[in-house]
């Protein structure tokens, strides 16, 4: 996969590429990071990529020829580009207007080649970006920040680590939250007792049938106690759906008897 990043700010990027998962998947090949400026694509004396809005309004609005130029940079100099036209990219604009950015959503772009992000400052962007560029409009959050390079960051991270190859172990991007669905289930170690705080039997017992069914349980039960609406769109059977239902009356007695 090749990513590509559209910012005022290259310099916001180089620890995140470089650490961690980001950084061993650039380094394994499987992945290439890479950020381009788009204020070298201005097309004035004094390299602005801003201006005041057409009708007035406060705050500056980021330019169409900029960001227009740098995408075309981009697939002019992209090797799939050259080699078939079928291989286009997702051109993302992180945006607080955006869909609201899913696990779901993760895994549908880990399946793309190419991904070009683009991270806006300032009261927002020419709307003919978003008319005739991009191809996908994302948000992470109800909330506004200073840019797009924390959110591009947070996506690209989420993305990454669903490529194969990325992580040691498969298998923790199978079981993390959210990859079912559901909230993951919690986590012990060694030691199996801690300060009178035991392991719950179940993980001690090797059985595996029934670590799985306990891991289940408790996966359904904390995502009914702190993200309860994930549970309309999960599957579920209807054994589960019968165990949640007596669960949550249980609670409702349990408050209504204090």
């Amino acid at each position: 996969m090749r990513i590509d990043v559209l910012t005022l700010f290259p310099e916001m990027f180089t620890g995140v590429f470089g650490s961690s998962i980001l950084g061993k998947a650039n380094d394994k090949g499987i992945v290439s990071l890479n950020t381009l400026n788009f204020r070298d694509f201005a097309n004035n004396k004094h390299n602005t990529v801003d201006d005041m809005p057409y009708g007035g309004g406060g705050g500056m609005v980021l330019k169409a020829e900029p960001i227009f130029g740098a995408v075309e940079h981009l697939l002019e100099g992209s090797a799939e580009a050259r080699e078939t036209e079928a291989v286009k990219p997702r051109i993302i604009l992180m945006c607080p207007q955006g869909k609201p950015f899913s696990q779901s959503l993760a895994r549908e772009l880990s399946s793309e080649k190419h991904l070009i992000f683009i991270c806006g400052h300032y009261e927002g962007y020419d709307e003919r970006i978003r008319e005739h560029l991009v191809t996908d409009e994302l948000s992470v959050g109800d909330y506004v920040l200073t840019g797009g390079e924390l959110p591009a960051m947070v996506v690209v991270d989420a993305v990454v680590r669903l490529l194969p190859g990325v992580l040691g172990n498969e298998q923790s991007a199978i079981t993390d939250s959210f990859s079912d669905g559901l909230l993951e289930y919690p986590h012990y170690t060694r030691p199996a007792e801690f300060r009178g705080w035991k392991v719950p039997d179940a993980l001690l017992s090797g059985h595996h049938a029934e670590i799985d069914k306990w891991r289940r349980r408790q996966s359904l039960e904390r995502t009914l106690e702190r993200r309860p609406e994930l549970l309309e769109q999960a599957e579920l059977t209807a054994e589960e759906r019968n165990w949640l239902r007596a669960l949550q009356a249980e609670r409702e007695n349990t408050a209504k008897n204090r």
